[in-house]
């Protein structure tokens, strides 16, 4: 919280315009994704200049003046305080302020709106806009592939999270029953939103057997921390071996997780 407090605050705070104009991507991305037919927001130079003051009742045409009457309202408006007269620039947002400022005062000078608005260069230029073309196919395809990927990963998303280490202290224990103890600090997460138990096998040693305490269940979105211990007959193996252990739900087998490990006996 104090660290999105600070960042929120030194962003709308003291960064304000500078954040929009050198560290969001939104204007880099965008603008390699134009051409003349793109909707955007654009100043319609050939009605709006020369520009000029003038009274509500004074005619532009007589005084060889365009629409724009050179209030600069639409650059106070702007919060990266660009002069959307001078060109779409990188630094717009398409917030639309200075569309709503201009068409204000259009309407109080009685002239038609739209001297900014949303628009493209094919229509400022009086040519027909075309709205099916190459680069929309391309672009459709590739929302569709991302909006695909994102449902397939939702959906094969394994709702169970399991973390096993190793205790540091001790490599192994000797039990008295000639048998060989790795003890281990287990991490589960329930991801899911109801409670499960877990049954917890190694998949590919049949002498290990597993002891965990206290019982592996959790409630729904819970976060569990258990001791886990492996032990297995002396004569079982030599040195280090993999262990692979499999965590699943006792109600729904189709959540598992499997987990590599290592399972030390004496060397020699």
């Amino acid at each position: 919280m104090l660290f999105y407090s600070f960042a929120t605050y030194g962003n709308a705070g003291i960064l304000r315009e500078q954040v929009c104009k050198y560290m969001c991507p939104y204007a880099r991305f965008q603008s390699a994704m134009f051409d003349k037919d793109t909707l955007v927001i654009a100043y319609d130079e050939a009605r709006g200049e020369p520009r000029g003051g003038r009274s509500k009742t004074e005619n532009p045409e007589d005084k060889g003046l365009g629409d724009c009457i050179a209030c600069t309202l639409c650059v106070q408006v702007c919060p990266t305080g660009i002069d959307i007269r001078e060109g779409l620039q990188i630094e717009c947002i398409a917030c639309a302020a200075c569309i709503d400022v201009c068409d204000q005062v259009m309407e109080k000078m009685d002239y038609k709106k739209g001297l900014i608005s949303y628009t493209t260069e094919h229509r400022l230029a009086g040519k027909e806009t075309r709205v099916f073309r190459p680069r929309i196919l391309v672009y459709a395809i590739l929302l569709l592939a991302l909006v695909s990927g994102v449902v397939w990963s939702v959906n094969q998303r394994v709702l169970l999270r399991a973390d096993l280490l190793r205790d540091r202290n001790a490599l192994y224990r000797e039990l008295p029953d000639n048998q060989i103890e790795n003890v281990y600090t287990l991490k589960l997460i329930n991801m899911d939103f109801k409670p499960h138990e877990y049954k917890i096998e190694v998949l590919n040693n049949d002498d290990i057997r597993i002891l965990v305490s206290p019982e592996p269940r959790l409630e729904a979105e819970e976060v569990g921390n258990f001791i886990l211990r492996m032990q297995a007959p002396a004569s079982a193996g030599r040195g280090s071996m993999k262990v692979d252990v499999r965590f699943s739900t006792l109600d729904e087998p189709i959540i598992e997780r499997i987990v590599s490990a290592r399972f030390l006996m004496p060397f020699e």
